[in-house]
């Protein structure tokens, strides 16, 4: 019988057993109800044991399809941090690309600035020749020597003549040499232009690849989101036609568990005439509670708030909040125009009943109380997944194989069997 057949007979025995206290307070047992057959029994539940078992197949591939779901979500954050980097790191090399511009533009006009001077200073080192060393007289120009009045006036002269020449040439030497500097600034410049280009090219090549894996990724945590929800709809229709089973054989169970109800309290009828100090069966009833007092209060929050929609960044202490934006999958999905939980917010409200203060990340709440091995995990214990060596996800134990979670985006909370992939060998104990 599945997890959900065996609540509901529950269910129906304490019911059933209410009224049969509430007849022995009265102080009388009704007569015995029917009580079918092994083989009416047998007969009947077999028809409901094999809808059971394809609910209990879809209810795997459920599970399976879930744990695939959290994995590309986990991929697609991982991919999103990628390409934010790649962002970073392209505008980072567009800045250095147009400082590298700017530095080989001013060189450029520099060099070319320095070509113009070298011109104009050889143009009039030219003239100044021409005039002074005309028809290749090495004394000077005529001119230069018609106001000599003696030969000392006519020697400075020459000497004057000279001495221009000479700084002449210095001077255009001195702009030779920084043509030269300013040409080597120039290469230098162009070549700095060119590495920063190739940078910057590669750093937008580097941009487009993460954003197409993160398109990549996107795209297939939505496939598999219809995959998910495809099985689920099966799944569904599957639990239907089991109820619809369980309905046909409910009345030959109920007749059986009605008497066994029955025999009971006759039971505690006769040892009660027998002797009135074995009738106070409270402290059984207590010892029969193998869940922790501070545990149940936890658990009963949690299971409270089966069915409230999953809402990233959601849930605090005092029940389910307006969701947050994260820039990617939570806001396809609308979380932060929803009121609900994520999966760290269910815990928060769920173990506040027990006076403790989670902070809203699974990461931390992996750290907030004893680690013990996956293998002794019990009811109330918080159990978490991890991808890569990071925790991304926590679930709160029930016990038999089950927990109560908030899984992702599109869901809400609900109740699984615990899904084993990717999930952390230890568990956190607060209670």
């Amino acid at each position: 019988m599945s997890g959900r057949g065996r609540r509901w007979v529950a269910t129906v025995a304490a019911v059933l057993l209410v009224l049969a206290l509430g007849a022995e307070q009265a102080g009388a047992v009704p007569p015995p109800p029917p009580n079918p057959s092994d083989d009416e029994l047998g007969t009947t539940r077999a028809a409901a044991n094999a809808r059971a078992a394809r609910v209990g197949r879809l209810t795997n591939q459920v599970a399976q399809a879930e744990a695939r779901l959290i994995a590309l979500q986990a991929d697609v954050e991982l991919k999103m941090e990628e390409a934010n980097k790649a962002l970073v790191d392209l505008r980072a090399a567009q800045d250095e690309a147009a400082r590298a511009r700017a530095e080989a533009t001013a060189a450029r006009t520099a060099a070319d600035g320095a070509s113009a001077e070298i011109d104009d200073a050889r143009e009039a080192l030219d003239e100044f020749a021409a005039s002074s060393y005309k028809q290749g007289s090495t004394v000077g120009s005529l001119s230069a020597y018609l106001g000599a009045t003696s030969p000392r006036d006519l020697l400075d002269r020459a000497q004057l003549l000279n001495i221009v020449g000479d700084s002449q040439l210095d001077a255009l030497d001195d702009l030779e040499v920084a043509r030269t500097d300013k040409a080597n600034k120039d290469s230098a410049a162009r070549a700095a232009l060119a590495l920063a280009a190739d940078r910057e090219a590669a750093a937008g090549r580097a941009k487009v690849a993460a954003d197409a894996a993160t398109a990549t990724a996107r795209r297939a945590q939505r496939d598999q989101v219809a995959q998910t929800r495809v099985i689920q709809a099966q799944k569904t229709r599957a639990e239907r036609e089991l109820a619809a089973a369980r309905a046909q054989v409910s009345g030959l169970e109920s007749q059986r568990q009605r008497y066994r109800d029955w025999l009971a309290a006759k039971q505690r009828e006769d040892a009660a005439n027998a002797a009135s100090a074995a009738s106070g069966g409270g402290g059984g009833g207590s010892a029969a509670v193998s869940v922790r007092g501070g545990v149940r209060t936890v658990i009963s929050r949690a299971l409270s708030q089966l069915g409230v929609q999953y809402a990233w960044g959601g849930g605090n202490a005092f029940g389910p909040t307006r969701g947050i934006r994260d820039g990617g999958v939570a806001d396809l999905y609308g979380d932060y125009a929803k009121v609900g939980f994520d999966c760290s917010g269910l815990m928060i409200y769920a173990f506040a009943g027990a006076g403790f203060h989670l902070p809203h990340y699974s990461g931390y709440q992996a750290q907030a109380g004893p680690r013990y091995p996956l293998s002794q995990r019990r009811p109330g214990d918080m159990l978490f997944w991890a991808t890569g060596g990071r925790i991304h996800h926590v679930a709160l134990y029930l016990g038999d194989g089950q927990m109560v979670e908030a899984p992702y985006s599109g869901s809400r909370v609900r109740v699984a069997p615990v899904r084993y992939g990717g999930i952390v060998p230890y568990v956190t104990r607060l209670l």
